[in-house]
């Protein structure tokens, strides 16, 4: 009987999986076993995974799906706001292009730019261009050149009742926009399809909305630039302050526009269209460093007093690079001129066409020793033959 109990007891014991010295193989045998059924047990199955798998996927594709949509939307949202612009084609067939060769060209785009002195929405024909710049943008680099064209320079104009010798800016009078751009390509040998014209009031709501634009105030300017405050109250609406001191301060849409307007402080036009160039730039700056929403509003309150021969795309296209734009180097055509009256009328002759054309091509595009065609040689040629000066 007590044989029996002992015997129990040792089997008892012999099933007990511990981990203690001199353990037999078989119990060691059963630790083993017992470890890799508890892993198996644990481990999730290959069914499982394949359902994890799926549903990550599936999650990560509802993501994209709903990425693409918001972009369609957005993209969607801002096309109608830009298909608010009043969009007039240039008929190309209308637009001269002269015989030249400048390779460096095809790697830039250029765009005309036209400040129209209108009291009123229309941007068209019988407006003069207060304001005229060539954008010349690297496709590349996105760098920005702004070259200012003198609005008393001395050029040729095809009217429809035949070529005369007038200044640059009746050509945008004369034919609005179409006959504008083919002037300056015909006297600059340049290749523009395309331009943006603006009135007062479209710069001036441009630069409110920004929170105003950064200038630095001459004192000689002061007595000029409070006339035509008073004047940009009465065309654009609102009662901007004059302002009483010189110096670097923030100037709202009336008083910035009216900055741009000054013509007899300085060296006249030529300081003029500085001023111009230093209100784009100082836009351009503060655009770059606004918000989404503030640019929204100025697509949506200022691109329907716009006149442009871009189609809603093609603005959609330059707007997605507005932060990457930089404007370089501005200047001013032509590069040498002589002022002039002839017949009581005052004039900038350039001196001469030819050569200005060159020292042109060699700022927007880096051409150096440029070839002037044909017609800018005779339009120079008539130009010295009619007024002597060359």
């Amino acid at each position: 009987m007590s044989t029996q109990k002992r015997t129990s007891r040792q089997t008892s014991t012999n099933k007990r999986p511990t981990a203690q010295k001199g353990r037999t193989s078989q119990s060691r045998h059963y630790d083993d076993d017992y470890d890799y059924y508890e892993q198996q047990r644990r481990r999730p199955s290959s069914k499982k995974k394949k359902k994890k798998k799926k549903k990550r996927r599936m999650k990560f594709l509802l993501f994209l799906e709903i990425l693409v949509i918001l972009i369609a939307l957005l993209y969607a949202g801002y096309y109608f706001l830009f298909s608010n612009i009043q969009q007039n084609k240039i008929n190309m067939t209308n637009v001269t292009m002269n015989d030249f060769q400048d390779e460096n060209m095809k790697d830039y785009r250029n765009i005309a730019l036209f400040g129209v002195d209108s009291q009123t929405n229309d941007l068209g024909e019988g407006n003069r261009s207060d304001a005229m710049i060539i954008a010349s943008i690297n496709k590349k680099t996105k760098e920005v050149k702004l070259l200012s064209l003198y609005r008393d320079t001395y050029v040729n104009v095809d009217r429809e009742e035949g070529s005369e010798l007038t200044k640059l800016t009746h050509a945008y009078s004369f034919g609005g926009p179409e006959l504008a751009v083919s002037t300056i390509n015909q006297n600059l040998d340049l290749n523009i399809t395309d331009y943006v014209t603006v009135n007062f009031k479209a710069l001036a709501d441009t630069i409110d909305l920004l929170g105003g634009i950064e200038l630095d105030i001459q004192e000689a300017e002061l007595g000029n630039l409070n006339d035509y405050i008073g004047n940009m109250n009465k065309i654009n609406g609102g009662n901007s302050p004059k302002i009483t001191k010189a110096g670097t301060q923030t100037l709202d849409g009336n008083q910035a526009v009216a900055y741009c307007r000054i013509r007899y402080v300085g060296n006249g036009d030529f300081r003029r269209t500085e001023r111009q160039r230093a209100v784009i730039e100082q836009i351009v700056a503060k655009a770059k460093h606004t918000n989404p929403i503030t640019l929204t509003k100025i697509v949506k309150q200022v691109f329907p007093q716009v006149m442009t021969s871009l189609d809603s795309l093609d603005v959609l296209a330059l707007a997605k690079d507005v932060f990457s734009y930089e404007i370089v180097e501005t200047q001013g055509f032509p590069f040498e001129t002589t002022g002039t009256k002839l017949s009581g009328i005052y004039y900038g002759i350039p001196t001469t066409l030819e050569s200005n054309v060159v020292k042109a091509h060699q700022f927007l595009f880096g051409t150096e020793n440029f070839t002037p065609s044909d017609t800018v040689k005779n339009i120079s040629n008539q130009i010295i033959n009619h007024t002597g000066i060359q």
